[in-house]
Order: C-alpha cells, then sequence, then structure tokens
C-alpha cells in the first residue's frame, strides 16, 4: 500500500516485439506500480477496477509491428485488450461510481481511462448472467459471430455451414446460430474433447479432429458431398485451401480469423483462388468494430434465448493475473476448451 488514496498496481508488461511463436517470457508481471483511487480533479477520466480479462487471437498481431487493424503493444507499457471491469471512482458524465462496463482496458489491476469513448466502453446493463459472459458471448465474440454470421454470411434455413475452430469463443457460437436458422452444422477442432463437445453440448450435426485428417479437401468432400454454402473462417493456410475445393456455388466465406498464420513468419499461399470465380464465391473479411452500432439488436436477440435456454456457452476460466500470459500462448497450442478467460478480481 502507498501513501493517500494510492495502491499496488499489478501489471502484464510487454517486453519486446517478438517474431514467431510468442512465449509466457514475452509478457512480464509487475508488482512495483501504484495508482491512485481517485481520478484526477476536473479531469473526465475514469478509475476502473479490472475484473475479467479476455484472451482472444487477434492480440498475436499487435506483438508484432504489423498492418494490424489495431495499434501495437508498447514495449515497457501493459498489454491491453478487452476486459470487464467496474468503475471505482468518475469525472466523466457518461460513467458513474459502481458502473459495470466492458470493452478496452489494461492488463492490471486497476486502469485510469481518460476520455472514455460510450460507444467503445459499452454499459453493461444485463446483470442475468455472469459477468465474465461480457469477455465472450455477449462481448467482442459475440458480436462477432453475430455480424458475421447473420449478417455478412446472410445464411438461409437448410444452408450447409462448415466453422473452423468451432469449439472456440467465437465459433461456438457461429454453430449455435446456424443451427437456429435451420441450417446443417459441421465444425472443426483439435482434439477428441473439443469434437464430442461440439456434438454433444453445442448441437452441432458433426464435427471432426482435423489433425487426424491426412487430406482436408477428402474429409470435407465426405462431409459436405453437395458442397459448403457458408464458411465460417478462423484458421486459414491449409484448411482455407481445402475449403475452396468444397464450396457450393455462389457460397459465402466470412473471413473472421487465421489463427494457424499468425505465428509463421511466412505466412502460407493459397494456390486455388480461381475456385472463387469458378464457382462465384463471396469471400468478405470481418471487423468486428464494423458492426458495434448492431449491439442493441444483437443483445436483444441474446436475452431472448437465454430467457428460452437455447444457447449453451462454455468458459476456460483462469484464475489470477500472473497467469494471463499463459492463458494468452494457450490460445495457440489449443489448451483452451471453450473462452478463455482470466478472473482478475471477485466482482
Amino acid at each position: 500500500m502507498a501513501n493517500g488514496d494510492e495502491v499496488s498496481n499489478k501489471q502484464i508488461i510487454f517486453r519486446d516485439y517478438i517474431s514467431g511463436f510468442p512465449k509466457e517470457t514475452d509478457m512480464i508481471l509487475s508488482t512495483t506500480g501504484t495508482i491512485s483511487l481517485k481520478v484526477p480533479e476536473g479531469s473526465d477520466s475514469i478509475l476502473l477496477k479490472n475484473l475479467y480479462l479476455s484472451c482472444d487471437p487477434y492480440m498475436r498481431a499487435r506483438m508484432t509491428i504489423s498492418d494490424s487493424y489495431l495499434p501495437e503493444f508498447v514495449p515497457g507499457s501493459p498489454i491491453s485488450g478487452f476486459a470487464v471491469s467496474e468503475v471505482l471512482d468518475s469525472g466523466n458524465p457518461n460513467f458513474k461510481k459502481g458502473d459495470y462496463v466492458w470493452g478496452f482496458s489494461g492488463w492490471e489491476q486497476y486502469s485510469l481511462i481518460d476520455n472514455p469513448d460510450p460507444s467503445s466502453l459499452i454499459k453493461i446493463d444485463y446483470t442475468d448472467v455472469s459477468l465474465s459472459y461480457f469477455t465472450g458471448i455477449l462481448g467482442m465474440p459475440g458480436l462477432t459471430a453475430y455480424a458475421g454470421f447473420n449478417k455478412l454470411a446472410s445464411p438461409k434455413k437448410g444452408e450447409s455451414v462448415y466453422v473452423s475452430a468451432a469449439s472456440g469463443a467465437v465459433g461456438q457460437l457461429v454453430g449455435q446460430f446456424a443451427k437456429l436458422m435451420g441450417c446443417y452444422v459441421v465444425g472443426s477442432a483439435g482434439s477428441k474433447e473439443k469434437v464430442d463437445l461440439l456434438k454433444n453440448k453445442f448441437g452441432f450435426d458433426d464435427a471432426f479432429n482435423y489433425k487426424e485428417e491426412s487430406d482436408l479437401t477428402a474429409a470435407l468432400k465426405r462431409y459436405f458431398p453437395k458442397g459448403i454454402d457458408i464458411y465460417f473462417e478462423n484458421v486459414g493456410g491449409k484448411m482455407l485451401e481445402a475449403v475452396l475445393q468444397n464450396m457450393a456455388v455462389h457460397g459465402r466465406i466470412t473471413v473472421c480469423g487465421m489463427i494457424s498464420q499468425y505465428n509463421l513468419e511466412k505466412p502460407e499461399g493459397v494456390h486455388n483462388l480461381t475456385q472463387l470465380v469458378l464457382k462465384r464465391v463471396r469471400m468478405e473479411g470481418l471487423n468486428v468494430s464494423d458492426h458495434y452500432h448492431l449491439y442493441p439488436e444483437f443483445m436483444e436477440l441474446m436475452k431472448q434465448y437465454f430467457m428460452d435456454e437455447k444457447l449453451v456457452y462454455v468458459e476456460d476460466m483462469v484464475e489470477g493475473l500472473e497467469n494471463a500470459p499463459a492463458a494468452l500462448i494457450g490460445l495457440f497450442t489449443g489448451q483452451n476448451i471453450g473462452k478463455q478467460v482470466v478472473k482478475v478480481s471477485h466482482e
């Protein structure tokens, strides 16, 4: 404990830019920082107590100087990402003490946010579920699944849908949204446990372990003999190449992520893009920040789904800020089952 209103503030500090696969040692736990529990007098800042941190694949791109849609992490400064937080003090008229919010915050116990934007730091009014859900199903990943599937992919009842990395935070929701729309849904994942989860908990029509398939093109042909109408892309590389060979005429591909490529110094090429022309396939990239205006309608739909018990959600919860680096690294080796969350503080 420091003097006056100051308290200690543990932080996860980004060491330096990397190439290749990230390591836990690229992030450092700092226990020497302090922070005031009062916002500066006359400022429009808010002080947050961070409760839950979200581990997401896009964070890998921020560890490298690149053309990512988000700025790189700053060496020597705390990592930042999506979080659920409580407002401890506020000089901003849009937020008051006691509010719960989700949006960008630091990987630290407390964060001081200058001039917070209400459109990207969103107040939580729905409290019938755990606040941790706003790192996933009711936060950025949930909106990503909704916008990417329900809007960009233009699904129709009876269509065939394939979801890669299907047991993750976004994939598990895309599959369930597709089933609720009356689609035939197949997902892939990297372990027997995850495949069982897709079929027996999330309600996918079928699922397979991509690591056990020597020929991905042939595997997809088995599951989709008439072709894939919608592919929700989370993997890239060889998986995308196999999918293109199996797309139906006038199929749609929503490109959400390409996790197989993030740690490669030289990304793999895709050699059959002519399939886009031959089959008149529409392939569109997804950046969830373009779709924040959909959040109110998304929340109304989700509340109804929860009320009707139509959705299943799985979290992989790790406790303690000190365990956040390992949790993030685990995303890239498939260690997590469901949405990876770090619990920093009790609500």
